[in-house]
């Protein structure tokens, strides 16, 4: 049987980018050899794509993000220069190397006859980019233009589940039950941060969260106990993204996560707990500091877990999502109320990430799953090829 070739896409200009890597070598070194013919594509931070001339290594997030951090990661090798042309004949990856010597018509000439040598088909794309220019909907346009399967949410469910503003606008008008909230603009915040400020605490009982509209990982996330310390947290998430989300916090926060698989007919994991090392599950919580914990199940009522795994499904329902997302949640520690906080639609993906270590708990393997995603991916563009594009 033909293997089918997969582009594994990872990196991206985002603040997830390290975190995409461990990503990525998880999934590559994973893949079943009998049925795929990986092919490792990086985009750099600048934004250049190029086929890896080597797999990321196998190695945890966090000593990913040590390594750049201390600059003792090795700089990663020139790869060949890559671009996703529109259904170019049998190739979907077109692959240019950069040009040497010379110029004019000649050189030209070189050059596109290095394109004709070098195209690659791919038949599916797995992409495993965390953030914007990733999991927001541009790489999957892209591939969409490029007629390319493949695995997750298509434009619209990435880009809403990337936008925390425009999720929670869905998930209301869905009927789910989320925290009350306040958007706030970037502009209206330097404009005038008296009455921001001002806004928001006659809006919502500290404490809150503040937020990016538009990233992943909880970066730029701060927690706000006092008024005075509400323009810190505002200017911080500022410099991340032009719209910003401020949350009220749930009392005695419980996190809860469930990871859903499916196109239409989705299914919902056991859910899981993340008990953070810190007040709440930031940054630094998540991949550095190894004192967070994972329960798996969620030490739940029978009520309790049915209540978030359909949720979890209404989530992904309500922004029509495809392929894969995790669902995390926020539980009254007191009243036991359930809030849904967001949909991820690119969630972790190392062996050791919340998504996968859901699914094996539910009885479906590493290996397994990625068979599953990519299933999905072919049947979701097969149903696609199905629409009448013309009157």
């Amino acid at each position: 049987m033909k293997k089918l070739r997969i582009g594994v896409i990872y990196g991206g200009r985002s603040s997830e980018h390290e975190i995409s890597l461990a990503s990525a070598a998880s999934v590559l070194m994973n893949l079943d050899r009998t049925r795929y013919e990986p092919v490792p594509v990086r985009i750099e931070r600048d934004g250049r794509w190029t086929l890896a001339d080597r797999a990321p290594a196998a190695i945890s997030a966090a000593d990913v993000i040590e390594a750049a951090r201390t600059q003792l990661a090795r700089p990663a090798r020139p790869g060949r220069e890559t671009y996703l042309a529109p259904r170019p004949g049998e190739d979907t990856l077109l692959t240019v190397d950069r040009p040497g010597a010379g110029d004019g018509a000649a050189a030209d000439a070189a050059g596109l006859e290095q394109a004709r040598v070098a195209g690659l088909g791919l038949d599916v794309v797995f992409p495993v980019l965390h953030g914007p220019y990733g999991e927001d909907g541009t790489v999957q346009g892209l591939l969409e233009l490029a007629d390319v399967p493949y695995v997750g949410a298509g434009v619209l469910a990435s880009a809403v589940g990337m936008d925390k503003a425009m999720m929670k606008l869905v998930f209301a008008a869905s009927g789910l039950p989320i925290v009350d909230y306040l958007v706030v603009s970037r502009r209206d915040w330097l404009a005038d941060r008296g009455r921001v400020a001002a806004a928001v605490t006659a809006r919502l009982p500290l404490p809150v969260f503040v937020k990016p509209a538009n990233l992943g990982s909880s970066v730029g996330i701060s927690k706000v106990k006092e008024a005075g310390q509400l323009g810190a947290a505002l200017d911080l998430a500022a410099t991340f993204d032009r719209r910003i989300v401020v949350e009220a916090a749930v009392p005695r926060a419980r996190e809860i996560e469930c990871a859903v698989l499916g196109n239409d007919e989705p299914e919902a994991s056991v859910p899981g707990e993340v008990v953070p090392s810190r007040e709440f599950y930031d940054y630094e919580a998540k991949y550095l500091d190894e004192g967070s914990t994972l329960r798996i199940p969620a030490p739940l009522t029978e009520a309790q877990a049915a209540e978030v795994r359909r949720l979890a499904v209404a989530a992904f329902r309500a922004i029509d999502g495809a392929g894969l997302a995790r669902v995390d949640f926020l539980m009254d520690g007191g009243a036991g109320t359930l809030y849904v906080n967001e949909v991820n639609t690119i969630p972790g993906f190392t062996t050791i990430s919340m998504y996968p270590k859901l699914w094996e708990a539910t009885g479906l393997a590493y290996p397994a799953l990625l068979d599953r995603l990519i299933a999905l991916a072919l049947e979701r563009h097969a149903d696609k090829a199905q629409r009448r594009t013309t009157a």
